[in-house]
């Protein structure tokens, strides 16, 4: 592999410190966004399901309490 032969010589700490650090500070920006983005994401999934939720028990808790049967639906 060419990227083994290019890091072949170079101390461990170049390989596991100073290239993470290099690829993080160059698309740190990036990574932030794509994470805050699927965080954001699964927030709003969740409100959703809630939101869904609270409907449910409500239409059911009120819809079960009046003298409609289900054979009127």
């Amino acid at each position: 592999m060419a990227g083994k032969g290019i890091l072949a010589g170079l101390p461990w700490w170049v390989t596991w410190v100073v290239v993470p650090v290099i690829l993080i500070v160059v698309f740190g920006g990036l990574i932030a966004t794509a994470v805050g983005f699927l965080i954001g994401l699964l927030f709003k999934v969740l409100i959703a399901a809630a939101l869904i939720a609270g409907v449910i028990y409500l239409v059911r808790r009120f819809t079960g309490s009046s003298s409609l049967s289900k054979s009127d639906w």
